[in-house]
């Protein structure tokens, strides 16, 4: 069964760094392309960044140059690095797997920017 599991959301103060990790199980990892999304309170879910199988990013304009992520395949973790937090990144942040027509997503973290 495959699952994906996201952790290190937390609430953070304007500015602030964060690490989100998902980690995934049941699955050649190095076979998917992999991305981060959020959804705020109602707004449709969007994409963040996405990193191809061979290490390619893209990242949206809103977070370009404060975020990165990266992948290990070892491990089979993909990662957010997220700095210079600003209140308009609170969101719950999903991770999500395709291949072909095949797309996974985890259960999502909640990320607060607030003071």
């Amino acid at each position: 069964q495959v699952q994906l599991v996201e952790s290190g959301g937390a609430l953070v103060q304007p500015g602030g760094s964060l690490r989100l990790s998902c980690v995934v199980s049941g699955a050649t990892f190095s076979f998917y392309g992999l991305g981060w999304y959020r959804q705020a309170p109602g707004k449709p879910r969007e994409l963040v960044a996405t990193i191809t199988t061979g290490h390619t990013t893209n990242y949206d304009d809103s977070v370009k140059g404060r975020f990165t992520i990266s992948r290990d395949n070892a491990k089979n973790t993909v990662y957010l690095q997220m700095n210079s937090l600003k209140p308009e990144d609170t969101a719950v942040y999903y991770c999500k797997m395709s291949r072909a027509s095949y797309v996974y997503w985890g259960q999502g973290t909640q990320v607060t920017v607030s003071s």
